[in-house]
């Protein structure tokens, strides 16, 4: 074609060419034996130009090659660049990859567990650990050039989110960010905030799949696409899925069937033939129909762990086998080379042979309750073809790269720690994401079951819909106000936490809210038009209504509070081994106290849980049920109607103790009948203030009038439209400087305990600035307070542990066990400490539903770790503690990290210090230690 140029264009297309490869980028592209995408092109020349960037695009998409593009950039410069991910596993996992491709001299590794060559010019970390560097103002910073914040949209994470944005506010100027995210709908305002946080950051959204991805439903023998072909970029959704749902829909009801109710033969026939061709089918029946299209590997998401490992037991059993001999072989000798430091004993408890037979068979789970070393291993077999079905949960959908041909999605609902609820757009696009490996894969598939009420046109709005939203979770907390008030004072403080992605997400959302107090404003004239009366001030009328019904509602308020409380008091009274009649809810019915939940500081003579919301007692129904119930149960006061004794030999997680007990339970007490609750007469009826209004509405002109209804629904609306006006007032207000309201708000609670005087940081703040954590307050407390001098390192790993531990499952169970002596009087008074600092935020309006504050110190895992540190087995401990190996060295990891921050932060010369650093030396061993990456 250039022979149809003229010269002049000829020589600028050669002067063009010789350009582009004069730039970094055409150096960086020769570094790859395949051609860059637009986008990948586009984000690339932009950082060359000296911009930052934020890209925007799919899992798999290769957006990673700009992140690598800054490393290539600050090796060139002679400037270094941080590179930072979210999770340890991830960092481990690029660390390996750039070291590989730039040499491990020039490559370093920084997370909670691992320090490799930390001063080389490329270091891969979490996020975290900048942070920490950059309130520590670490000699590291000196000459970073580049930052890349891998899977930035983590900063919508309700728990970590916050650590994003201080790194994105409080890195110097002079330094390019480079933020990589998913697909997410708001790219452009986070865009736009970061050109004003960051100066000129260019946005690249890329909405392409480089492997094409198909949505499909699994019903019974046959798989269905769940679009029908056609043309258009709009996608109708398969008739034949939409008419199956509706003959399932249609389908008599079991009780219906049973009787016989409108069933001709013919209408039988006919259903037997529908429910020959629509069932769920098998996890082993998925995995062969997959095997047998030729769509393994396969990732089937269940969101139990329980349920992931059921999985695999049910394809061992159904003897499916996806790996052959040579497979077998090669699997054995890998799994045996990473596992070789672990001894035989611990390789047993840990369910070693069951787990190696399904990786064996190319099967595996992979979820947070495995040991991590196995995690690993799943992970390195899946990625190398080795292992060809995996049954997870949703975590790995959020990190390590293991990119299937196919995705599986057993149901379309999760459990979110609250409730049963579908899973969003957002989550879906993330799970499938997995699907179709690049330079693989011609194409991905995602797999949907068929469950019974399964509606093809709801998977078809989270198939097509692409939002996900980024949302800012960032909430000031005091270690943060410590560093920050440390480093620039409290004014700029302020200023800074003003310039949050939180704050500018606030601000924008008041215009809309404006706009509707204006509406509601005109609305209101109109309203009080409306109610206008001939006979008198209407408006004067309904206020006098008003109030008689506020005066009513608040007798019956009261009545109903008089009543609760006489409901705890009877609570209070109960013992163990009381038989009580609880008279509502769910257990309603004869019941057993096992243990009567006082709220803290009313023991009773009783050790049991430590409850603020009232008694809440845990109790054994007469069906066998141990639940702990709570005050909404018990709207009447309970007594005891007989006494039982309770066996020593009682365990409440045993069917056959409760099978037992429960039988007991209804010989002794099934015959009482309790007696009914007699109603007083109502307060209204005796109130002198509901006398005095009753006579003036009597009184009142408006009284009188023909249209006094008509006039009295019209001042009702304008009542509740000036009410509704007034909360939208305050919601202007309250989203008006809300990051740094409640920044003043800390730093008083602070100048009170004396970790603040003004700008100057107290040698008590000095030491909250260098915790990290949930209960950074908590933690300085306790070492101001010296409740943990003189205690073991043993011991105050238990102790350090209720800072960090939160149990997976609600309060239905009984106190946990705790290490005697020193270390129980320390966790006692660790409660204390908080229950003072709790009353202290009350006062101090620091509220933790909004994500500030501390939570209460969970004692849950101090015992296993106690035992742990202690020396003794992993099968004891791990049967003591009744928690998978995976969480148990979760948390002795989260254990290690805040020992050292406290052995850090405490005195050098007390004994604190000193048993912190041995406590880290007692708890990093065995799986502990094997599961710390190398």
């Amino acid at each position: 074609m250039t022979e149809d140029l003229s010269p002049a264009e000829r020589y600028a297309a050669a002067r063009k060419r010789a350009a582009e490869q004069a730039t970094a980028l055409a150096d960086f592209r020769e570094m790859y034996d395949f051609g860059l995408d637009p986008f990948q092109i586009e984000a690339c020349t932009a950082l060359e130009a000296g911009k930052g960037v934020l890209v925007a695009a799919p899992t798999g998409s290769g957006k990673t090659i700009v992140g690598e593009f800054a490393v290539h950039l600050a090796l060139q410069q002679g400037k270094k660049c941080f590179y930072t991910t979210p999770i340890k596993a991830l960092s481990n996992q690029k660390y390996q990859d750039l070291a590989k491709r730039y040499g491990a001299d020039k490559v370093g590794l920084l997370t909670g567990d691992n320090s490799v060559n930390s001063d080389a010019p490329v270091v891969v970390m979490t996020t975290e650990v900048l942070r920490n560097m950059l309130y520590a103002g670490s000699q590291a910073l000196i000459n970073l050039g580049y930052v890349v914040m891998d899977e930035v949209h983590y900063l919508s994470d309700r728990f970590r989110g916050a650590v994003w944005e201080e790194v994105i506010i409080h890195l110097q100027e002079s330094v390019t960010l480079v933020s990589l995210s998913a697909t997410v709908s708001n790219a452009e305002e986070f865009g736009d905030w970061l050109d004003t946080v960051r100066g000129d950051t260019e946005v690249i959204v890329s909405e392409h799949r480089p492997v094409p991805l198909f949505q499909h439903v699994l019903a019974g023998r046959r798989m269905h696409d769940l679009f029908e072909e056609g043309e258009g970029s709009k996608k109708a959704v398969n008739p034949d899925l939409t008419r199956m749902a509706r003959m399932e829909a249609s389908r008599p009801s079991y009780q219906d069937r049973r009787r016989g109710r409108n069933m001709r033969e013919a209408d039988r026939e006919r259903e037997r033939r529908q429910r020959s061709r629509i069932w769920t089918p098998g996890r082993p029946e998925v995995i062969e129909r997959l095997d047998n299209e030729g769509l393994l590997p396969a990732i089937t998401f269940i969101f139990s762990r329980a349920a992931c490992e059921a999985a695999v037991q049910q394809c061992l059993y159904a003897g499916l086998r996806l790996n052959d001999e040579e497979a077998r072989i090669k699997v054995r000798e890998i799994v045996e080379e990473r596992t070789a430091s672990i001894p035989d004993e611990d390789l047993h408890v840990l369910g070693y042979y069951e787990w190696l037979e399904g990786l064996e068979r190319g099967i595996a789970a992979h979820h947070a309750g495995m040991l991590p070393t196995f995690k690993e291993v799943v992970e390195e077999l899946f990625v190398r073809g080795l292992v060809k079905a995996v049954f997870a949960t949703e975590t790995l959908a959020l990190g390590i790269n293991m990119p299937a041909r196919s995705v599986v999605l057993e149901k379309l609902v999760k459990w979110n720690g609250e409730q049963h609820a579908d899973i969003t757009p957002g989550e879906y696009t993330q799970l499938t994401g997995r699907a179709g490996r690049r330079g693989i894969d011609v194409e991905g598939h995602a797999v949907v079951l068929w469950q019974r009420g399964f509606s093809p046109e709801h998977l078809a709005g989270l198939a097509g819909t692409r939002t996900y939203p980024l949302k800012s979770s960032f909430k000031p907390s005091y270690n943060m106000a410590v560093n920050l008030v440390e480093q620039f004072g409290r004014h700029r403080s302020r200023e800074l936490l003003e310039t949050s992605f939180a704050q500018f997400q606030a601000d924008k959302s008041v215009v809309g809210i404006s706009r509707q107090v204006q509406k509601n404003e005109e609305g209101l004239e109109g309203y009080k038009e409306s109610m206008t009366c001939h006979l008198g001030d209407f408006e004067e009328y309904a206020r006098l209504r008003r109030e008689l019904k506020d005066r009513e509602t608040d007798l019956a308020k009261q009545g109903a509070a008089q009543r609760r409380a006489q409901a705890a008091a009877a609570l209070e009274k109960l013992k163990p081994g009381d038989v009580i009649h609880v008279p509502t809810g769910k257990f309603a019915g004869l019941a057993l106290v096992l243990d009567p939940g006082l709220p803290a500081g009313r023991s009773n003579g009783h050790r049991g849980f430590e409850h603020h919301d009232g008694p809440r007692p845990l109790v054994l129904t007469a069906e066998r049920q141990v639940k702990r119930l709570a005050s909404i149960d018990f709207p009447v006061p309970v007594e005891a109607l007989e006494r039982m004794r309770i066996p020593k030999s009682f365990n409440p997680r045993s069917p056959q103790s409760r099978r037992d007990l429960a039988s007991a339970l209804r010989t002794k007490a099934g015959h009482i009948v309790p007696d009914r609750q007699k109603k007083g007469r109502a307060a209204a009826a005796d109130d002198r203030e509901i006398a005095r209004l009753r006579t003036e509405l009597r009184a009142h002109p408006c009284h009188g009038c023909a249209e006094r209804e008509d006039h009295a629904r019209w001042a009702e609306r304008y009542y509740r439209l000036r009410r509704d006006t007034a909360q939208l007032e305050r919601r202007i207000e309250g989203r008006t400087n809300t990051i740094a309201r409640t920044f003043d708000r800390i730093v008083k609670l602070l100048t009170e305990m004396d970790y603040l005087r003004g700008d100057e940081v107290t040698e008590h703040g000095k030491r909250l600035a260098r915790l990290y954590g949930e209960l950074d307050l908590l933690a300085s407390e306790c070492l101001r307070d010296g409740v943990w001098e003189g205690l073991s390192p043993a011991e105050l790993a238990a102790c350090v542990s209720a800072l960090v531990f939160e149990a997976r499952v609600g309060d239905d169970a009984l106190a946990p066990k705790l290490p005697a002596g020193k270390a129980k009087a320390a966790l006692g008074e660790m409660v204390r400490i908080w229950g003072r600092l709790d009353a202290l935020e009350e006062e101090f309006r620091i509220n933790q539903a909004e994500g500030v504050g501390q939570r209460e110190p969970d004692l849950g895992f101090a015992w296993a770790v106690y035992q742990w540190a202690s020396g003794k087995g992993l099968d004891e401990v791990l049967r003591e503690a009744e928690m998978p190996a995976g969480d148990f060295v979760r948390w002795c990891k989260q254990v290690i990290d805040v020992l050292g921050q406290i052995s850090a932060a405490a005195p050098g010369g007390s004994s604190v210090a000193r048993n912190a650093r041995k406590a880290v030396d007692e708890v990093l061993r065995g799986v502990v230690a094997y599961s710390s990456v190398q």
